[in-house]
């Protein structure tokens, strides 16, 4: 998600630092803030494109810490909250009112209402540089991306069967529901003279937006839904909400397996009976949730090992996407993010993650299970800039239409 940045380097002032040799090589932008050391830096994959110092919000007005992305992007723009305090060159990340934007006043501490505050040359250059969807991980101390790699993270795949050649032929993948439906080619009218060479060209596709957590009381529903409905009791159409209808069909199902309708609707045991008796095996602990240009596309369960133990709070992005060879390149972050006691309680987690691993990224992934027909549909969709969030607290409440998963983490 990024624009040729050669021509943005003079724009850069004396706050910022870039190297042109580093830079628009194919990579992805991440934009980091310190609120620790009030700094911004921009990387591409790993490596510094530039830095400046920064404001962020006040005491009373703290800037939130997590995973987010840019919504909006204005030249100019006047807060709907502040008295129409000006905002130039005002990149929004979340709808509630937090953004990036010029300010006259960027002291070396904590000043705004919320925004992060950045100096004027350096926030016209970094508007240039970033489109819509461009990541933005807010932190208290500073983190650095670092190159992960890891059986678990996807790999592009081509939209056809490997060794076929055509000529001049535009690859198309199907509908989004369709994926694993065979391709659709769009060949030339005119067959290839004798000896010219073959190509095949490829769509760009919009990065996907890919979170993997804990799964919520409307997946499980929802599933438990299908299941119940599968074994002859009527639960209504899937949809993740307790009616009646659902009421009935759990009830009916625990006098049939000697469970006590008494306490919690859908219950561990409940839950274990049911796949149980579907020959499903156990109830799935994780979903997978995948979202395209700000709109949800697919969801699906996937496992996690040890339960009981948090996963952690991790971002990784793709970057040198290659699907003609199949390869692409990782760079991941951890971020700080204690659970409460009630979210432990709610999630079924009795341990925090383990802050001392030396590789916490790739710990996290080492617990996931993705089945192979979801890996595959992801994988002939990946692209450049698609990125993987894996978190245990879900779909945060900034979270919703127009949005990435925004994901909000506590110190």
């Amino acid at each position: 998600m990024i624009k040729p940045l050669a021509v943005l380097f003079g724009l850069l002032s004396t706050t910022a630092l870039a190297s042109p040799a580093l830079a628009g090589n194919g990579g992805t932008l991440q934009i980091l803030v310190s609120k620790q050391t009030q700094s911004l830096t921009v990387y591409d994959g790993d490596q510094i494109v530039a830095t400046s110092k920064v404001s962020t919000g006040k005491s009373g007005h703290s800037t939130p810490s997590g995973i987010f992305s840019i919504l909006e992007k204005q030249k100019y723009h006047e807060s709907n909250l502040y008295s129409n305090a000006p905002m130039p060159w005002m990149q929004r990340i979340t709808w509630s009112g937090v953004a990036l934007h010029e300010s006259n006043s960027v002291p070396n501490y904590p000043a705004s209402h919320g925004c992060v505050r950045m100096p004027g040359a350096f926030a016209k250059a970094l508007y240039q540089m970033t489109e819509r969807g461009a990541h933005v991980i807010i932190t208290d101390a500073p983190i650095t991306p670092f190159s992960v790699s890891h059986a678990t993270l996807f790999k592009p795949e081509m939209p056809a069967e490997s060794g076929q050649l055509l000529s001049d032929a535009q690859l198309r993948p199907t509908a989004i529901d369709s994926a694993l439906e065979p391709r659709e080619v769009a060949m030339n009218q005119v067959l290839p003279k004798a000896g010219a060479k073959g190509r095949v060209v490829l769509e760009d596709i919009p990065p996907l937006r890919i979170l993997i957590t804990r799964r919520g009381e409307r997946e499980t529903l929802l599933d438990a839904q299908a299941l119940l409905t599968e074994l002859g009791f009527d639960a209504g159409t899937p949809d993740g909400h307790v009616g009646k209808t659902t009421v009935s069909a759990i009830s009916g199902f625990k006098r049939w397996k000697g469970i006590s309708t008494k306490g919690a609707l859908v219950s561990t045991g409940f839950l274990k009976a049911l796949y149980a008796s579907a020959g499903k095996g156990e109830p799935p602990i994780g979903q997978l949730m995948v979202r395209q240009k700000f709109t949800p596309l697919f969801e699906a369960a996937v496992g996690i090992a040890d339960p009981e133990t948090a996963l952690g709070t991790h971002f990784l992005e793709a970057t040198e996407v290659n699907r003609f060879s199949g390869k692409a390149e990782w760079h991941g972050v951890s971020l700080e993010n204690q659970l409460s006691g009630p979210a432990m309680k709610r999630l079924g987690i009795t341990r925090q993650a383990a802050a001392n691993q030396p590789y916490p990224v790739a710990s996290a992934l080492d617990r996931i299970t993705i089945p192979d027909n979801i890996r595959h549909r992801i994988e002939l969709l990946m692209s450049e800039g698609a990125s993987l969030t894996i978190s245990d607290t879900g779909i945060g409440p900034e979270t919703g239409a127009g949005t990435d998963f925004i994901t909000l983490t506590r110190g």
